[in-house]
């Protein structure tokens, strides 16, 4: 068994936490689902459950990877009393973490393609049918869906391979340093155009009246999944980096930090996409259609589009690849230490495992889209993406919540002061009824609304 590895800095361990948070939700659903639900009074309700719930798991999820110094796959394993069965929860968090890769990986392909076409031109003189068309066309191509999807992969893990600090840390922070950049470059560029102050307006003023009219109730539980989802937490993807770190710092403080740059992120996504559509009077979707169709287009009507259009799809390549890193990072890990294997093996095995797990996704939209786990017009990637966002992160976050503040797991005295170690922001102790009986009533409440909307 190797030496475990730890990360050279405390800048390296907040990036890479980030980087795993930060993904294209933040740019394809946030932004949208704000301006739906009140703008700037929706980001006031989403930060306070954002506060309230997000931060404390991740918390405890850091708090079990730098206690444990292990895997998620072996960490409560370490951590819990003879006998007991909550390690259990680390085959399911490695599955997890399996099933997230078997669509993400594509997804991010789809990125990269983009940013292909649209730094080689192709977008540059097309009518809106012309790039309408693009997205279905890419999607309809095998070989096209496959081959992004396997740079992706070899790319990812290749990185990994490196190690710890040389790769993982290394390329992770250069992206994440550029994401931070290009961000606000493209975010300044959309509010100087012409028009694009209503559209500022209409994203960031509060109004409680759209919230009003919309409900309340469903206002509440928008916000409440955002939160709650945006973070990645409950299949261990966070907790890998907790065990690269040391004891120097608080884990609350550095929770904290990672969801401000997340938010950072998922806020001034919307001051890119917002002024750019009220700037040419078009509507602002959500999903891949934002992403593939209608931004395109606005970049194809925009003085140096090419240009703009280039940085956003980089900016989108990179939001998802160090989300792959990050993953990819965790999956080598429990390798590691289900099978004693070195880093390079377990990263070259995992190529050829994950390319295959991969495929039904990519040929989901060709080849096997006769395959409608939901219906008509369903796909492979709804079932994979239904699998993490509705079963494995809530029950996941469910196990690792009853883990830290029962006596029957590892105990709230336990990781009240893994989390307290160190200096900065101190978890206060008052917060043990919430966390041991009010959190898990929210956490199960999202994973019941979440079957609810799927099939009923």
């Amino acid at each position: 068994m190797e030496k475990r590895e730890k990360l050279s800095s405390r800048l390296g361990f907040i990036l890479l936490s980030a980087g795993c948070a930060i993904g294209i939700g933040n740019v394809w659903k946030f932004p949208y689902i704000t301006g739906l639900y009140g703008g700037g009074a929706f980001v006031l309700v989403y930060l306070f459950f954002l506060i309230i719930m997000g931060v404390p798991m991740m918390t405890m999820e850091f708090a079990i990877g730098r206690a444990s110094r292990k895997s998620p796959l072996l960490a409560c394993k370490v951590l819990e009393k003879p006998g007991q069965k909550w390690h259990l929860q680390g085959f399911m968090a490695m599955a997890g973490n399996y099933l997230l890769m078997m669509f993400y990986t594509t997804v991010t392909g789809w990125m990269l393609h983009y940013f292909y076409l649209t730094a080689t031109g192709a977008f540059s003189g097309a009518d809106v049918s012309l790039v309408t068309e693009k997205f279905p066309e890419m999607l309809s191509q095998p070989a096209t869906m496959v081959l992004w999807m396997v740079i992706v992969v070899v790319a990812g893990f290749s990185i990994c391979s490196f190690g710890v600090q040389k790769g993982v840390e290394k390329i992770t922070k250069i992206m994440m340093i550029a994401l931070l950049a290009l961000i606000v470059i493209l975010a300044v560029n959309s509010m100087t155009l012409k028009g694009g102050v209503e559209g500022l307006k209409f994203y960031l003023l509060p109004d409680f009246k759209r919230m009003a009219d919309i409900g309340i109730g469903t206002t509440i539980v928008a916000a409440m999944n955002q939160a709650f989802f945006t973070l990645s937490l409950g299949i261990g993807a966070i907790a890998i980096f907790g065990s690269y770190i040391g004891k120097e710092h608080t884990l609350f403080g550095e929770s904290m930090r990672v969801a401000v740059l997340d938010t950072f992120v998922a806020l001034f996504s919307g001051l890119i996409i917002f002024p750019a559509c009220y700037s040419f009077g078009v509507n602002a979707d959500s999903g891949p259609n934002l992403i593939f169709i209608t931004l395109p287009n606005i970049f194809n009507h925009m003085t140096g589009g090419r240009l703009w259009g280039s940085l956003f799809f980089i900016f989108m390549a990179f939001a998802a690849f160090s989300t792959v890193i990050a993953v990819f990072e965790n999956i080598i890990s429990c390798s590691m230490d289900l099978t004693g294997c070195s880093r390079k093996k377990a990263s070259f095995i995992n190529i050829f495992l994950m390319i295959l797990l991969s495929l039904p996704c990519a040929l989901g939209f060709n080849l096997l889209s006769g395959v409608q786990p939901f219906g008509d017009g369903s796909t492979i990637m709804d079932l994979e993406d239904f699998l993490v966002s509705n079963i494995a992160l809530p029950i996941g976050s469910l196990i690792y919540l009853l883990f830290c503040v029962s006596r029957y797991g590892w105990g709230w005295k336990n990781f009240i002061e893994e989390a307290n170690t160190g200096k900065g922001f101190k978890m206060p102790e008052w917060l043990r009824f919430y966390m041991a009986y009010i959190l898990p009533l929210i956490i199960l409440l999202i994973f019941l609304l979440g079957m609810k909307d799927k099939f009923f």
